[in-house]
């Protein structure tokens, strides 16, 4: 009927009505939302106290902890998997891919040059049985504890030879031949009972000459260059030392015989003389010349300042003016 159809187009326009109201409250409420987010998002910022926010280098450790950076951060899920049996991906070029049918060439060897074999450069004869037995560290040769019963072929350029704690009895002349540039040789702890009289003599730039703890009898003649001799702990008399043995070393600064076999202190004694040890001899007097100049009372010996004649027979107390041009006393018994 006609009120029939009115009633249901009636019905389908409410229904469209609905649906368009409904499409037009969305929109309005997302604008909503993002209306309220900006207000939301200035209400956190006025709370946060920017104006004394500074950045340095020294609070950086204060405002960023990252004593636990790799705790909070796990990147394992960033790292490739790779699956065990998979292929590599096909080139891009055909032609790079080795025919697995074909082998390698094998390289072929150059003929040899007709200019025969490189040989080594050759070592100078000098320089080869020291430093095979001891060690050769720039101009120094270390021979100690080397179960050596002679000394050793040096090199010529040697400087300093260390040759302690070994078997060698006797030093000949030409042990140093040529070394014209050795300043120390130190000899500490073998068994030498001789020495060559010239063995050390004709070392120009020989400065020092360490010998203790030997078996000596006798003191070869030194170089006018020496600056301390130490031949402490031997079987040296006075016999055995040359005669006015010490005059001529005007650089001798350094004597050094205690322990020995000594009847009298050796003079005269070079004015450099700063240090003179002969304690455990067998020194029973002295003179009144054998420091000082009995002649000269205005003399003062200034270097001389190290004298020890402990454990000898002798007593200082006899001999008081043998002192006066010394700094100190010597070092021994005074009554």
């Amino acid at each position: 009927t006609l009120a029939g159809c009115r009633m249901r187009t009636l019905a389908w326009l409410g229904i469209a009505s609905l649906c368009l109201g409904a499409a037009w409250a969305v929109p309005a409420q997302e604008e909503g939302r993002k209306v309220e987010k900006p207000k939301a998002d200035l209400a956190l910022y006025e709370n946060l106290d920017l104006d004394n926010y500074d950045l340095t280098l020294d609070n950086y450790g204060e405002i960023l902890d990252l004593s636990n950076y790799e705790e909070l951060y796990d990147y394992s899920d960033l790292a490739p998997k790779i699956e065990v049996g998979t292929l590599a991906p096909r080139p891009k070029n055909p032609a790079a891919v080795p025919n697995p049918g074909t082998t390698a060439e094998t390289p072929k060897l150059q003929p040899p040059t007709t200019a025969g074999p490189v040989r080594p450069a050759p070592v100078p004869p000098q320089g080869l049985p020291s430093c095979l037995l001891c060690l050769c560290i720039g101009t120094s040769v270390y021979c100690d504890d080397a179960d050596l019963e002679h000394i050793p072929l040096l090199p010529p350029e040697t400087t300093y030879l260390y040759a302690r704690f070994n078997r060698i009895g006797t030093i000949r002349a030409s042990d140093f031949t040529g070394l014209k540039k050795l300043k120390r040789i130190d000899l500490t702890s073998n068994f030498i009972s001789w020495a060559d009289m010239d063995a050390f003599r004709l070392l120009p730039s020989l400065q020092e000459l360490i010998l203790p703890e030997n078996r000596l009898t006798a003191l070869p003649e030194l170089p006018r260059s020496i600056v301390r001799l130490d031949a402490r702990l031997n079987r040296i008399p006075s016999t055995g030392l040359q005669p006015e043995a010490f005059r001529d070393l005007k650089q001798l600064q350094f004597l050094h015989l205690s322990d020995n076999q000594l009847d009298y202190i050796p003079v005269p004694l070079p004015e450099s003389l700063r240090s003179l040890h002969l304690q455990n001899n067998n020194i029973q007097t002295m003179h009144e010349d054998t420091f000082c100049n009995s002649q000269d009372h205005s003399q003062i010996r200034r270097a001389l300042e190290d004298i020890r004649l402990d454990g000898n027979p002798i007593n200082l107390s006899l001999f008081p003016n043998a002192y006066f041009c010394l700094p100190r006393l010597p070092t021994g018994r005074f009554f």
